[in-house]
């Protein structure tokens, strides 16, 4: 009799299914991204505007005063006195992260009667964490012009993406069905 194999083969396997539709899912999202969202450019400037606006506000509630607009037909720069402007790009937006986000969890097995509404708060949280993060930029550039590449590159997406992978595990943990666990109905 040869060895089981820990992993079964089909669509039967859940780990499988999972990496399968996670697959399906971001190819899916790629394409429309690359060949109708972001060429459209809407949702990415909507979603910039959202994004400048809520940290212009929370650094203004912080006491910072903010630098006037360049005079462009964008909403893509956002600063403080003492400092530069930030320049907002389509990637900086956070709209890759929320959908990446959602995509696992439409992919992850889990009660369907759950996941909107976990969705919809992960979403509305990455962009707070968004937020949190352009307010934080600006305010690094008023201390030293130098730190912002490595704050944004380094500091800042780990910030991010330790969010979501903390929202991913409370989803793992709290709502999938474990093996010998009964699943919610």
């Amino acid at each position: 009799m040869a060895p089981s194999s820990p992993f079964k083969v089909g669509t039967s396997d859940p780990l499988l299914r999972f990496l399968l539709l996670a697959a399906v899912l971001y190819l899916g999202w790629s394409l429309l991204y690359n060949l109708v969202v972001h060429p459209w450019g809407v949702l990415d400037h909507w979603l910039i505007d959202r994004l400048t606006d809520h940290a212009g506000a929370l650094l203004t509630a912080l006491g910072y005063q903010l630098l006037p607009e360049p005079s462009v037909d964008t909403n893509r720069y956002i600063g403080v006195q003492g400092g530069n402007f930030l320049w907002i790009g389509d990637r900086c937006d956070g709209l890759s992260v929320m959908v990446v986000f959602t995509m696992f969890l439409l992919a992850f097995p889990g009660p369907w009667r759950n996941k909107p509404w976990f969705a919809l708060l992960g979403v509305l949280s990455i962009h707070l964490i968004n937020v949190l993060r352009v307010a934080a930029l600006c305010i690094v550039v008023t201390i030293d012009y130098e730190l912002l590449n490595f704050q944004h590159d380094y500091t800042f997406q780990v910030i991010v993406y330790g969010w979501v992978l903390l929202l991913w595990y409370i989803w793992v943990k709290r709502f999938a069905p474990m093996p010998g666990k009964p699943a919610d109905p």
